[in-house]
């Protein structure tokens, strides 16, 4: 057992030249006449070199260094570990690293090991340690103070011993150990180091600080710590803690800590708060159908959801939750919807004349690309259905929407990727990095992504010419598409819709106006940027909004010859003259 011979080599730079070293570190079979500090040395340098990252180096030295305290260490594992943290300090900036790689490698080591033999002598350094950290004389961070106490088991009681027997015992600081511990964890608390303090506490359980010590934590966001000291403190500090954070509307930590402590008899109404709250952001975010997934069928938060639903103006929302869950058309409903009338939002039939054509076939894809063609200026979006499991992929991009200023195409990307790949391919390709089409975008460069990765044998999502994004040409972007087009059109968009399922067949009507007014809005946007008619509330008369230089390619590996570059180059100028 113990560290196998290893090779780390290191580069090291010298007169320009890269030279190969090589450090060998000792086979530790028997540590018997190894001193802590040579042992740290080596241990260090295999902490400092190498090239494998820090957590998978971390596991594997501790992996050994639990070994390691196998092979006959002197005058015992427990007692070798404390002197090696007793020396620690030395090595300067290293040593709160390698100190919890020891802590955590001996604590593991004594899980394996029923008994190290030298547990009373370890603990009397562990001790003697600890008391010198708390003055001052050896220089160790204060979570590893709480981990040398707990590693050791370091009561009360033993701080007594040691004292006793030591010159301490003349020392009036040391007439009471508990007070003299108290003082440290105060001077923690005060210095808002309040996991530490509360560590400490609750290891040599002291109960003195109170209500007072929690509502600091609180106010500092301290909340684990302000949990794990109520849980220590018992029943009346966590009723305490629960009603502070439903004052302060942080409904979800109140939730969890009720249901973690089955506390649900004392507090009926949190589980309600809360999931009533989660409703409301998730409503709020747009996310309608996890929104309703959370409501879980509870008639008072369907109604809820109904109330939000309205508030957005998503009436289709309110009639499918009302048809779903059997609810009459509440009064309230009927207030809202008939303020909501005076509400206004940009219509598709202001926007574009002949309307929206899905295009999810053959036929249909090569005539859209004609159309498309024709066209000097394009508004290109697209959509994908979210996912809301965290750490997931983002689900393929359903449909891309190009709109010109008489039609908006809808591509079902997903039906056409499957039936006619290569056409599709094609067709987007004639488009997207065609020099004569100037395409729009808004923060387009998160849609350019999302193709990539969605259909990344796609050649077409690979290379862009002639692409604007709308957003840059402002200085102030808050309120997204839809704040823009207000300030500019005077009405702005209604993005209830924008977090439905897109991959649902057929979209409803409410979705394909959506989508297509995403699209069809940034021409109109264009125009007006380009021909300076907007209100002249909405930007200065005198403004020059210089959008040609904002014009740009986004190329994946562009192979090109000088003569097709500069070719495309002459072909971007000469139609940007004509826009």
């Amino acid at each position: 057992m113990g560290f196998e011979e290893k090779s780390i080599k290191l580069q090291v730079e010298e007169e320009k030249a890269c030279e190969t070293k090589t450090i060998c570190l000792h086979a530790y079979t028997d540590l018997t006449y190894v001193a802590p500090v040579v042992f740290l040395y080596l241990l260090k340098e295999c902490y400092v070199h190498g090239n494998v990252k820090a957590t998978k180096k971390f596991r594997a030295l501790q992996q050994q260094v639990r070994q390691v305290l196998s092979n006959s260490p002197q005058p015992g594992p427990a007692a070798f570990v404390a002197h090696c943290l007793y020396i620690l300090p030395i090595f300067g900036s290293y040593c709160e690293g390698i100190s919890h790689l020891i802590i955590s490698s001996f604590h593991r080591f004594l899980k394996t090991e029923a008994t190290t033999g030298d547990s009373s002598e370890a603990k009397c350094i562990a001790v003697q340690l600890f008391l010198d950290i708390v003055e001052g004389s050896i220089d160790h961070d204060e979570r590893i103070a709480v981990k040398i106490l707990e590693v050791f088991d370091v009561r009360l009681t033993d701080i007594e011993k040691v004292v006793s027997q030591s010159k301490a015992k003349n020392d009036h600081r040391f007439d009471s150990v508990k007070t003299f511990v108290e003082q440290y964890i105060f001077g923690l608390i005060e210095s808002q180091s309040y996991m530490t303090a509360v560590n400490m506490l609750e290891h040599f359980s002291i109960r003195q600080s109170g209500q007072s010590f929690l509502l600091k934590m609180i106010e500092n966001k301290q909340f684990k710590a302000a949990e794990k000291w109520a849980t220590f403190m018992g029943k009346p500090m966590l009723s305490l803690l629960i009603r502070e954070y439903v004052e302060r509307n942080k409904l979800k930590f109140a939730y969890l800590i009720v249901k973690k402590n089955d506390l649900q008899q004392e507090f009926p109404d949190v589980d309600h708060k809360y999931k009533k709250s989660t409703v409301k952001q998730l409503a709020e975010k747009a996310c309608w159908d996890v929104a309703e997934a959370k409501a879980n069928g509870d008639r008072q938060l369907i109604e809820y959801l109904v109330y939000m639903a309205m508030e957005a103006g998503y009436l289709e929302k309110v009639d499918e939750l009302c048809n779903r869950y059997s609810l009459e058309v509440l009064p309230k409903v009927q207030e809202h919807e008939a303020g909501f009338q005076h509400q206004r939002f940009l219509n598709l039939n202001e926007l574009v004349v002949d309307g929206i054509i899905w295009v999810d076939e053959f036929n249909g894809l090569g005539e859209a690309t004609c159309h498309i063609e024709g066209s000097k200026v394009v508004g290109l979006d697209c959509e994908w259905k979210p996912n809301y499991v965290k750490g997931s992929k983002p689900n393929k991009v359903s449909i891309m929407q190009i709109a010109s200023d008489k039609k908006v195409f809808i591509f079902d990307l997903i039906k056409l990727y499957e039936d006619v790949p290569d056409v599709l391919d094609n067709c987007l390709t004639r488009i997207l990095q065609s020099p004569r089409i100037l395409k729009l975008g808004y923060s387009f460069q998160c849609d350019i992504k999302q193709l990539a990765q969605s259909y990344g044998d796609l050649k077409c999502f690979k290379s862009y010419n002639m692409l604007l994004d709308i957003q840059k040409l402002f200085k102030d972007p808050r309120g997204g598409l839809s704040g823009l087009a207000e300030k500019i059109l005077g009405a702005g968009l209604n993005k209830t819709r924008r977090n439905s399922n897109w991959e649902q067949r057929p979209l409803t009507q409410n979705q394909l106006e959506y989508a297509s007014l995403d699209a069809a809005v940034l021409v109109e946007l264009f125009y007006r940027v380009r021909d300076h008619s907007h209100n002249a509330n909405s930007l200065d008369r005198n403004e020059k909004i210089e959008w040609k230089s904002h014009i740009v390619s986004h190329m994946d590996n562009p192979k090109k010859s000088r003569k097709e570059s500069r070719l495309g180059k002459e072909l971007e100028i000469e139609d940007e003259s004509s826009l």
